[in-house]
């Protein structure tokens, strides 16, 4: 299990106070995938199907809070209270190799007077598990909150027996900062939450690492990487925050 990353404690004086912007119902576009607003009539039969329809589809409902469901009536429902979620904000991820929607990633817990955001409610469906684009969909989101939005607090929390979801936090660069024991009690059991984060001083050195692994140099001719990303953010600077 990972340790605790060691940031030096700070009372300094915030210079630059957060923007107080919102993320906007806008589409977020990269090279390989496009964050698009969620629509329950445009979406749901392809979030539905990419959800459902295998044994590593229906896997993703193992750590989150709700899923699967019966049928895509059911499951139109439920889009649509996301979809119309004044306090989070969801998006469907389209993959821009077969043209599918075929994953969900959302902002939620955002206080823009302080900075703090979070990304989740993530789920990718097995065709984008393990791609370059799954990677590309959670930086776009980054960089538009810590970029455009000039955010001070990224925020990542899952389940902490979900070893994937905290292996995926920590390749994104965010640092592990504990657990909140019997934090939740999620279909009928307890759930112990990890929590992570990427600050606004960490950011620009994780970005960078993040657009080397993308950049299309790093890949060959099968399309698989050169280098590790996990490896990369293992040997960032440490923290200098004041």
């Amino acid at each position: 299990m990972e340790q605790i990353y060691p940031r030096p404690l700070s009372d300094a004086k915030v210079e630059k106070l957060p923007s107080g912007l919102i993320p906007a119902r806008t589409n977020i576009v990269g090279k390989h995938v496009t964050l698009e607003p969620q629509n329950p009539d445009r979406h749901t039969a392809e979030l539905f199907e990419a959800g459902h329809s295998t044994p590593e589809g229906l896997a993703i409902w193992d750590y989150l809070a709700y899923g699967p469901w019966p049928d895509v009536d059911t499951y139109r429902a439920t889009i649509r209270q996301q979809a119309g979620n004044f306090e989070t904000i969801f998006f469907s991820i389209r993959s821009h190799e077969t043209g599918k929607i075929c994953g969900q990633a959302s902002f939620l817990d955002i206080v823009p007077a302080m900075g703090q955001i979070e990304i989740g409610h993530i789920w990718f469906g097995p065709e984008l598990q393990r791609t370059t684009g799954a990677t590309e969909a959670l930086y776009l989101m980054i960089k538009h909150a810590m970029d455009d939005l000039e955010y001070r607090r990224m925020e990542w929390r899952c389940n902490a027996l979900n070893a994937k979801s905290r292996a995926a936090a920590l390749r994104l660069g965010y640092r592990f900062e504990g657990i909140f024991h019997n934090h939740m009690i999620s279909k009928g059991k307890n759930r112990d939450t990890a929590w992570y984060s990427i600050l606004d001083d960490e950011w620009p050195e994780v970005r960078a690492i993040i657009e080397n692994w993308l950049d299309p140099a790093n890949f060959d001719g099968d399309g698989k990487p050169k280098t590790s990303l996990a490896k990369a953010m293992e040997n960032r600077t440490p923290s200098q925050r004041g």
